[in-house]
């Protein structure tokens, strides 16, 4: 089977593994991946970044000539990706950029043009209902007309895409997976002494923007509310409300167990997760936020959930979007901004070692199943055998 997967995501080569398991699963399966030649992804990484060229075999990333450096919706590739088409003749194309994504259509309209026959996918991760406008309206409806099957990050995904008419196959799985050799249980004394943390500390853990719609002024208040217990808060990321965290936590009399770390490497990340008691995602869903075409937010998935999970790190979540979704019974959830039950939680698992030794267990075991870059491959090579036997 022959498949061309096009995202900006794969500019960044760990999120390819994933890809690089499709491909080898099994003999007669190559995969190329297609991505903008340059991107200027913003955010910590400020700059423009020009992408490599690289042949593994039955694994290829081509960079292609791009419009567009920064804006997903409106990425298009060059006349160079006509040649790629025609040259690797796809029985799979798959975009990830979404519904009304100028580079799917793009794409749909050479499948014809070339006469290729290959079924057309698109990922997406919206999860929120919205309105358009013309011309985008007639953009994503032709999208959708000329779909064969779609790939959504999140249940609430799903049922936004057959809100929007689509009554095709639909795929519920994440865009990425986790590499289990990075993500594993393994101790960190040497980190932990650097950082001031005990053996008698319960190290309560967030990884992620700074930002109220992470929920992160809940999990502070619902800390304090727990004075006597023997926590410290390890934050991992960086965003404008780190200055208000500080605030609250020294007007109470509690910096000192607050311990904040920006600019952690994506190969670090899980030698700070293996210093968690456990790890809380307290999302909150927000509609104060506007693009051209979507409002509000909530959460889409909550990647590092499965990875603190294959850490056997005991998980807690809010109720926002994904979140429970992936947890199931791999954790404790709570409803989205209620200290009170997020306190409530966190004393469970400090007074009950027991109880979150057997949650971090639950967790591991589900990510080991369901989550790795290996068991999202299957996952993906199955709805594609399902789509071209149709």
């Amino acid at each position: 089977m022959k498949i061309l997967v096009a995202s900006h995501s794969y500019i960044v080569d760990l999120n390819c593994e994933k890809l690089r398991a499709l491909a080898h699963l099994k003999p007669g399966i190559e995969v190329t991946v297609v991505v903008p030649k340059t991107w200027k992804p913003g955010g910590v990484q400020n700059k423009i970044i020009t992408t490599q060229y690289r042949n593994e075999g039955n694994f290829k990333i081509v960079p292609i000539s791009n419009f567009s450096q920064n804006h997903q919706g409106l990425l298009t590739f060059g006349i160079d990706l006509i040649s790629l088409l025609r040259e690797f003749r796809p029985q799979i194309i798959q975009v990830e950029q979404g519904s009304k994504a100028l580079a799917y259509t793009q794409m749909i309209v050479l499948n014809q043009l070339l006469k290729l026959k290959a079924k057309n996918i698109f990922f997406t991760w919206w999860n929120l209902p919205y309105e358009l406008k013309f011309p985008v309206t007639f953009l994503e409806k032709y999208n959708l007309n000329h779909s064969d099957g779609i790939i959504t990050g999140n249940q609430d995904g799903a049922k936004v895409i057959r809100q929007r008419g689509y009554q095709g196959p639909i795929q519920v799985m994440p865009q990425l997976g986790i590499n289990q050799s990075l993500f594993t249980p393994q101790t960190q004394p040497e980190l932990a002494s650097q950082l001031g943390i005990t053996s008698e500390d319960f190290v309560v853990g967030f990884v992620g923007r700074f930002v109220p719609e992470k929920g992160l002024l809940t999990l502070l208040q619902a800390l304090l509310a727990i004075p006597n217990k023997p926590w410290k808060l390890l934050l991992l990321g960086r965003g404008y409300l780190q200055a208000e965290l500080i605030k609250i936590s020294t007007e109470n009399n509690l910096k000192d167990r607050v311990i904040i770390t920006e600019s952690v490497p994506h190969n670090q990340v899980a030698n700070y997760i293996n210093l968690m008691n456990t790890l809380i995602l307290p999302s909150e869903t927000t509609y104060k936020f506007k693009t051209l075409t979507t409002v509000g937010w909530k959460e889409q998935f909550g990647h590092v959930l499965i990875e603190a999970m294959a850490c056997k790190v005991p998980v807690i979540g809010s109720d926002s979007g994904e979140i429970p979704h992936v947890i199931g019974d791999a954790g404790l959830v709570f409803p989205e901004g209620n200290i009170a039950a997020l306190a409530n939680c966190l004393v469970q698992l400090i007074e009950k070692p027991d109880m979150a030794k057997s949650i971090g267990q639950k967790g591991h075991q589900k990510a080991m199943h369901k989550y790795t870059n290996q068991a999202l491959a299957q996952q993906q090579f199955a709805f594609y055998q399902e789509l071209v036997n149709s």
